[in-house]
């Protein structure tokens, strides 16, 4: 099955491969914002769902921004080209010269890949929603309640972590490599396990609020953790773990076992670094809001007196 992966391949910078499954979802994701942009926020929109999402937001002593404060509604001309960005960068990464890069020759480009759709694309996309955008998602109480289950601290971690461990367990990664609906699968999954763990950080909600920024800036210190071991593993292995590399044909003299180790170096140092970027950018808006508690990390954060 692996070996027939690679006779079809045809890597060409003056050719862009488009894959109508990437397209039409793209399309249809980019309707959608546009569709619900369009329609505007009702008023039922402007404040927490239910009335364990008021309480939630009143113990945060957090007052829902577009509501008391007059904040823009959205979403603004930035949240849109924010928004956008990320689709237009999705479409890049999973078609043309990186995709079949990716796909049929070498499991770095495959790893510069995952580290767009993981890093990039998703904290994009949630800085370019509303965040009564998402409201209605959540108006039945179970729904809201397990959102606010799987958006905790703990949760997004541990979700994050797992998904990006399970899938590159040898079985599994070949798995996607020789089935495509499987590697839809597992990139649909790394863009939603990558929402959630960029959600204690970004979210758009107060009813599912942000971390404090203490614990934001110890979330992301020990977020660099898991990926250092997965990709240590990958790079300090000394066999092959992904088989369908081996029979692909060679880019630049890269041999089988180069580009796996480069694969896990591309995942341990960026991907590391950038959650220090990130643990940076946080210290230093913890600085100017100068408040520790969960309020000062929202959204919809207003000084309180003393803090101007």
């Amino acid at each position: 099955m692996l070996a027939l992966l690679h006779p079809v391949a045809q890597l060409s910078l003056r050719e862009f491969s488009v894959h109508p499954s990437t397209a039409i979802g793209i399309a249809a994701f980019g309707a959608a914002y546009i569709w619900r942009a369009r329609q505007g926020p009702s008023p039922a929109d402007l404040v927490p769902v239910t009335s364990e999402a008021s309480a939630a937001v009143a113990s945060a002593g957090v007052v829902p921004a577009v509501a008391a404060h007059g904040a823009p509604i959205g979403p603004t001309i930035g949240q849109r080209l924010s928004f956008f960005t990320a689709l237009a960068l999705l479409f890049v990464t999973l078609n043309g010269p990186l995709h079949d890069l990716s796909d049929f020759y070498l499991f770095s480009a495959h790893m510069v890949q995952h580290l767009i759709l993981t890093l990039i694309v998703p904290p994009l996309m949630i800085h370019g929603t509303p965040g009564w955008m998402l409201r209605p998602l959540l108006r039945r109480p179970a729904m809201y309640r397990l959102a606010r289950r799987t958006t905790s601290v703990v949760a997004c971690f541990a979700i994050f972590n797992l998904v990006l461990a399970f899938w590159h367990l040898p079985p599994l990664y070949n798995l996607a490599l020789a089935y495509h609906p499987v590697h839809i699968t597992q990139h649909l999954m790394f863009i939603a396990a990558s929402v959630l763990m960029w959600w204690p950080l970004m979210s758009p909600l107060p009813d599912l609020p942000r971390a404090p920024y203490p614990a934001q800036m110890l979330y992301c210190f020990l977020m660099v953790i898991p990926m250092s071991i997965i990709s240590i593993y990958i790079a300090m292995a000394d066999t092959l773990l992904y088989p369908a590399y081996a029979i692909a044909p060679r880019i630049m003299g890269i041999t089988p076992m180069d580009d796996q180790q480069y694969g896990g170096l591309i995942m341990w140092i960026p991907g590391g670094v950038f959650f220090y970027a990130v643990m940076t950018v946080v210290f230093f808006k913890w600085s100017s809001r100068g408040e520790d508690d969960e309020a000062g990390a929202q959204v919809s954060w207003v000084p309180t007196t003393g803090n101007g």
